[in-house]
C-alpha cells in the first residue's frame, strides 16, 4: 500500500445524470410483481444494488431467481434509456481531468452492474480517466463498505487516504463504514440527509482542489 490520495467516484447522480432513466426503468419490471415505487421510497433507496433495493420493497430478501429476472429487465431498460441521452453533471469533467493532470488515481464505486458502468463510462466518453471500475452488485449493498475498499485496493491504496464522492444517503454511510472520507452532493437528497458526509455542496462546481485531501 502507498500513502498516495485516491478519489472513488460514485458514479450514478454523482458524474451523471441518470436518475431519472433509473426510476423509470424500475417501473415496467415492478408493475408486473404488482408492486409501485414512489419517489420518496426511489430517492431513499438510491445508491443501493438492486437485492438491496428490492429487500426493502419486498419486506425480505428476493429470491435468487426474482432477482435475476427483475435484474436483467430493469438494467436494460436502463441502458436502452441513456443511449443517446447520458449527460454529465456540472463539473464533474472538469474535476476527471485535473485529477488526472494532479497524477491522482481515480476509480468508479458503483451499485451498477459491471454492463451499465461500462455502457456510461462508454456513452460519456470518460473511461480514460479510471483505473478501476468496481461494481457492488454481486457484493453486499452500500451502506456495506465493500465496494469501496475493493476500489482502494485495486488501486493500491490505504482506505484513509481515499475520498469517496456520493450522493446517497446508503453510499455516504458506506464510505464512513470504510474508514473514508466523503464529499457528498445534493443531486438527489437534501443535505439534512447527507450531513454524516465531511463535506456537502450544492453540485462539483462549489469544490475546491483542497477538498479532495
Amino acid at each position: 500500500m502507498v500513502s498516495k490520495r485516491a478519489v472513488l467516484w460514485d458514479m450514478d447522480g454523482v458524474l451523471v445524470d441518470t436518475g431519472e432513466f433509473h426510476y423509470q426503468s424500475w417501473i415496467e419490471p415492478l408493475s408486473a410483481l404488482s408492486i409501485s415505487i414512489d419517489r420518496d421510497t426511489f430517492n431513499k433507496t438510491f445508491g443501493m444494488n438492486n437485492a438491496g433495493i428490492l429487500t426493502i420493497l419486498l419486506g425480505k430478501p428476493p429470491e435468487t431467481e426474482l432477482l435475476k429476472m427483475v435484474s436483467h429487465r430493469k438494467e436494460s431498460l436502463f441502458r436502452d434509456l441513456i443511449r443517446g441521452r447520458l449527460k454529465l453533471l456540472p463539473g464533474a469533467l472538469n474535476w476527471l481531468r485535473s485529477l488526472q493532470e494532479a497524477d491522482v488515481p481515480q476509480a468508479i464505486a458503483s451499485s451498477g452492474p459491471d454492463e451499465n458502468i461500462e455502457a456510461v463510462v462508454n456513452e460519456a466518453n470518460i473511461r480514460q480517466y479510471f483505473s478501476a471500475l468496481v461494481s457492488s452488485f454481486c457484493m453486499p449493498s452500500k451502506p456495506d463498505p465493500a465496494v469501496f475498499l475493493e476500489a482502494a485496493s485495486q488501486l493500491g491504496v490505504e482506505p484513509r487516504h481515499c475520498t469517496v464522492v456520493e450522493d446517497a444517503i446508503a453510499g455516504v454511510m458506506g464510505a464512513k463504514n470504510a474508514g473514508m472520507k466523503c464529499i457528498a452532493v445534493c443531486t438527489t437528497n437534501p443535505r439534512s440527509s447527507l450531513s454524516a458526509a465531511d463535506i456537502v455542496v450544492n453540485n462539483l462546481e462549489e469544490l475546491t482542489l483542497d477538498a479532495f485531501y
